[in-house]
């Protein structure tokens, strides 16, 4: 990870904005009226309309590998301060690097929060296809529409244990895959692609109540077609970024085959909808659907103001987006535990004394489990999933000094400041107690990791996510003690930030 230089800023942070204000929209009109002009704030020069994409495309003018984006964007905070704007392909994006200006930016938007598309070729394919855009193409009224229809079941704890016994029974699973598949030396041949098949069964077990069998699923099967086409989408999109749009004007190549990989998972999410859609008629009509039974789908097809396309894009997104964030999310957590022995051994002990050998794991226990959730958090600090966070404030705001006018791309850099000894000690080191209450919590801001978590604000499945991730990772240090004999892993863009290299751990299995 690259560090921000320790003359570069103090060592405990502090304050830079103003406080919440409580001025008047007068005092606020003079105060926007006094501020510099949007154009003065600082950033790199470009050419009209493409702006700095030529030093990202292969050229003469090439400084940036497309996956070594984040390192663009960490040289633009060293070398402008904590706000900065860069044009690219058309779009102008403000950077801000200072959680003081991520709150202020928060405490602006209401209950509504206008938001980028994080794939905007998605929602591009969606439109062109006639499919509803879903929570993450949305934004104010329509978005608060569907995020209130699915609150209740998909983001309250309570409503998540219900799964509990069905994702232990696919962690458990998953454990004995690994010791099938594991050579004499313990490493396992694409541990990735192993929990991508991980995250498709315990998805379909959440939503359709159905094993697929994806651990034995073959190259060509359905499934793994589905893995592949969804690391396809992220790529794609992520060289496209960094094009002129040519493809909202006619189907380039790159665009036909990002439409083909957004169809096969789309179409791989709908036919198992559809064949679970025919179970729950067929039990109802011959009296046998139980109270209970297809609790995810029932309650979805229960809200009058959810629509059929609404229900398909959900479950769209509950099913596939795990892919994209839970997966190399839980990659890097084990990644943690395999290079910081010491951390993984503290976790070992916790789970010892939590959960009594045999045990069935109950969410009691994980609540129990303080330094499970603290170890979770500083592995996201060390390896977010995320480089940033997208808003499009509907009001004009103050900034740093700057005009920001309403309608204006903002980008929230929490990656930048994950590394930052402003806000973090020694952030070079792996250390979960800094997120323990009788830690250093106390002292990190509390808008640092608020925009993160397993994807955007609009990661409605996060609760399920976050459920997951504790169940296998107590299973797999019950099972296991993990090794990292290689070189220290980092991170690639590919839209979100995922390993760059296979995560290859060694596991030694406990007696």
């Amino acid at each position: 990870m690259k560090r921000v230089p320790l003359q570069h800023v103090p060592k405990v942070w502090r304050s830079t904005a103003a406080p919440a204000r409580t001025e008047n929209k007068t005092d606020f009109m003079t105060e926007y009226e006094q501020a510099k002009p949007f154009n003065e704030i600082p950033g790199p020069n470009g050419l009209p309309y493409i702006g700095t994409m030529l030093k990202y495309r292969k050229g003469p003018f090439r400084k940036y590998d497309i996956i070594r984006y984040q390192e663009s964007v960490q040289d633009l905070y060293e070398k402008y301060g904590k706000i900065c704007k860069e044009t690219i392909a058309g779009t102008t994006i403000v950077h801000l690097f200072d959680p003081d200006y991520i709150r202020l930016v928060f405490q602006s938007e209401g209950k509504t929060p206008h938001v980028a598309p994080l794939l905007d070729t998605t929602r591009l394919y969606r439109e062109q296809r006639g499919f509803s855009p879903g929570l993450g193409n949305t934004n104010g009224e329509e978005w608060y529409r569907l995020r209130s229809a699915v609150q209740q079941m998909m983001m309250r704890p309570k409503a998540v244990t219900v799964y509990l016994p069905a994702v232990t029974e696919v962690a458990d699973a998953f454990i004995e895959r690994l010791k099938q598949i594991m050579n004499d030396n313990g490493h396992v041949a694409d541990l990735k692609n192993e929990i991508s098949k991980w995250n498709v069964e315990s998805a379909a077990m959440t939503i359709f109540e159905e094993r697929l069998n994806c651990f034995n699923a073959e190259r060509d099967s359905v499934v793994q077609k589905m893995i592949d086409a969804n690391t396809d989408m992220f790529t794609l999109s992520a060289e496209m970024k960094f094009q002129l749009p040519l493809h909202k004007l006619m189907q380039t190549p790159t665009w036909k085959k990002l439409c083909v990989s957004e169809d096969h998972v789309n179409q791989t999410s709908q036919s198992y909808l559809d064949e679970t859609l025919i179970k729950i008629d067929k039990l109802s009509q011959e009296g046998k659907l139980e109270d209970g039974q297809y609790n995810f789908l029932l309650y979805l097809l229960s809200r009058k103001e959810l629509d059929d396309k609404d229900v398909r894009i959900i479950t769209l997104s509950l099913f596939s987006d795990g892919l994209s964030t839970t997966v190399p999310t839980l990659a890097s957590n084990l990644y943690c535990l395999a290079r910081y022995p010491e951390a993984q051994e503290k976790l070992y002990q916790e789970i010892q004394r939590v959960v009594p050998p045999g045990s069935q794991l109950t969410a009691d226990m994980i609540n129990k489990m303080s330094y499970l959730k603290a170890f979770v958090k500083e592995a996201f600090r060390f390896f977010p999933i995320g480089l940033d966070v997208s808003r499009i404030p509907q009001k004009n705001l103050v900034i740093g000094g700057y005009q920001v006018p309403a309608g204006t791309h903002i980008e929230l850099n929490n990656f930048v400041m994950f590394d930052d000894v402003q806000y973090f000690e020694n952030p070079e080191e792996f250390k979960a107690e800094r997120w323990l209450r009788d830690g250093s919590a106390e002292n990190i801001h509390p808008y640092i990791l608020t925009p993160f978590g397993f994807g955007t604000r609009m990661c409605a499945g996060r609760r399920f996510a976050e459920q997951e991730m504790y169940v296998v990772m107590t299973k797999m240090l019950q099972n296991f003690r993990l090794e990292w004999k290689h070189k220290d892993l980092k991170q690639k863009y590919q839209i979100l930030m995922v390993p760059d290299a296979p995560v290859d751990i060694t596991f030694h299995k406990r007696s």
